[in-house]
């Protein structure tokens, strides 16, 4: 079998990759069972010497990951190269942090006691196209600072970004097995989780992945962690700065062509200053510039695969038969699909109970603040939420009541390396980056001494 990376602008295949016989991923797991018997006794100062090294070599080669990026999954070369920078900065974080994140912490108790973390094995990623470097590294980085190793199983569509990522961990020294691409199809990752040297499972993708993915590595004792879909509430109040909250807007939800699990989706904004919201918000998308993502200038690119666009086609077009008004956009030609607007969209349409992947704005009107809080937490995802309002007092008080992950206040929804991320309801559960993240695949041992 043969997996293509084929360019969504013009359909060009480009790179094809060969998948793994069964043989050569039992070689790959040997190899990564070898790699942690040496690589989880190795100092933190080691382990940081050579992510530091990973760090450096992206920055060195960023036009030529950033070019491949775009290649594979279509977004604008500004956005491809600004990945590959948050990405070396996610190395150089954990490079920095991870010995103070997993010290030894003494407990409170009248004998002596600790809590100390050790590494467990070798983690398994599933990890999507959306973000082919920053996802990679977000787990990746933690996870072998902590002494751990692992094994990726990248999209099919982004497998070039995969073996372009494992070349970067080799050139910068670290030892072969302890970053492995593994260009595997899905009837073999159970093979892969029931694997003694697999101690955990990470995924970042759909419900559907997630729930199965859980249920293979539930029957196997494995744990694991998942980000799934989110459809983030972006809440603007009577209060808010609109001209500041519909420039955020535009960006949160047409950043990479709209196919980010953690932006805003809903635009909640309350009766009194919709109208105006509207216009600020509509006007902004209007001025976007589509086009060849290698172009400068342009600041939106096509979606990454034909059945994504067709997908999120049919969702505005049932959008419409129920009830919502066309503002801006909603036209497609291949993959490359028109920044899009919707308004008057209610909690039974589809483009409001769904996770829209594209470049597609939902505006809800709420009745008041209570009522655009219950519209938030109305949804089956939890991902992430923004409010809007110069009462930032009222706005922390807001936030414990909404249903979500994270909470940002006059904010882009963002992931970063300093604090923790992840999701509830159906966005998944366990949580990346910050000193948490990293303790997601640790063994926390209990130490006693009399």
């Amino acid at each position: 079998m043969i997996f293509q990376s084929i360019n969504p602008f013009n359909g060009n295949i480009f790179l094809e990759h060969i998948v793994l016989s069964d043989k050569q991923l039992d070689e790959k797991l040997s190899m990564s069972a070898s790699a942690y018997k040496n690589w989880r006794k190795t100092s933190f100062e080691e382990r940081a010497e050579k992510m530091n090294r990973v760090a450096s070599i992206l920055i060195e080669k960023k036009d030529e990951l950033a070019t491949l990026i775009t290649s594979e999954m279509g977004k604008v070369l500004a956005e491809s190269r600004a990945e590959i920078e948050k990405s070396a900065g996610n190395c150089r974080h954990y490079a920095q942090y991870a010995k103070k994140y997993l010290a030894d912490e003494q407990l409170d108790t009248p004998f002596k006691s600790f809590a100390v973390y050790d590494p467990v094995g070798a983690i398994f990623a599933i990890m999507p196209w959306n973000f082919p470097f920053w996802q990679v590294l977000r787990y990746s980085a933690p996870a072998i600072m902590a002494g751990n190793v692992t094994l990726l199983k990248h999209a099919p569509n982004t497998i070039g970004c995969a073996k372009a990522i494992e070349k970067v961990f080799l050139e910068a020294g670290f030892p072969e097995g302890v970053f492995q691409e593994l260009t595997i199809d899905i009837p073999q990752v159970e093979k892969v989780i029931a694997s003694d040297i697999v101690q955990g499972v990470t995924l970042t993708g759909s419900e559907f992945a997630g729930s199965s993915v859980a249920a293979i590595a539930g029957k196997h004792i494995k744990k694991s962690v998942l980000e799934l879909g989110g459809s983030d509430a972006f809440i603007v109040l009577d209060d808010a700065d609109l001209a500041a909250a519909a420039k955020v807007a535009t960006q949160s939800r047409m950043l990479n062509a709209g196919q980010v699990c953690i932006s805003a989706k809903r635009f909640i904004v309350t009766e009194k200053i919709a109208d105006e919201f509207l216009e600020i918000f509509s006007n902004n998308i209007r001025e976007l510039i589509q086009g060849n993502p290698m172009l400068d200038g342009v600041n939106i690119g096509p979606l990454a695969r034909l059945d994504l666009a067709n997908k999120l086609d049919n969702q505005i077009k049932k959008g419409l038969d129920q009830g919502a008004k066309l503002i801006v956009g909603g036209g497609v030609e291949g993959c490359n699909f028109q920044p899009t607007l919707l308004d008057r969209v209610s909690p039974e349409n589809i483009t409001f109970r769904e996770e829209t992947f594209g470049p597609l704005a939902t505006l809800i009107r709420a009745k008041n603040e209570s009522h655009a809080i219950e519209l938030a937490n109305s949804h089956r995802y939890g991902l992430a939420s923004s409010i809007w309002t110069k009462d930032r007092e009222r706005a922390f008080k807001l936030a414990r009541h909404i249903e979500a992950g994270s909470v940002f206040v006059n904010s882009l929804v963002r992931s970063d390396s300093r604090i923790p991320f992840g999701g509830i309801k159906k966005s998944g559960y366990g949580r990346e980056l910050g000193g948490i993240g990293i303790r997601e695949f640790m063994n926390m041992k209990t130490v006693v001494i009399e």
